[in-house]
């Protein structure tokens, strides 16, 4: 299975999940855009993933999106890592 879920890096932290889907929608059908939250408060943690519809439109929304400006904010768009592929950090360790 191809991955089309796009994460996507200093956004404004006042970006809803509805902008973001639409900074994305020139690049093809979103399925979903959220934003990432604190789980205390409820704030924006400026990131956010974006499922396009294909594998395709994910790579040409990389392609169009990255380094470009929104907010006055440069923003980094890479395909997102599935969490068992992800490198764990001594963060993210129970040691």
């Amino acid at each position: 299975m191809q991955n089309n879920k796009i994460f996507v890096r200093n956004l404004a932290f006042s970006t809803t999940d509805g902008e973001l889907g639409g900074i994305f929608a020139g690049c093809g059908d979103v399925v979903s855009a959220r934003m990432a939250t604190d789980r205390e408060t409820g704030r924006s943690r400026g990131f956010g993933f974006v499922q396009m519809n294909t594998h395709e439109e994910a790579q040409t929304a990389i392609r169009n999106m990255d380094n470009t400006e929104h907010n006055g904010r440069t923003l980094f768009v890479v395909l997102s890592e599935s969490r068992e592929t992800k490198q764990k950090t001594a963060y993210g360790n129970s040691w």
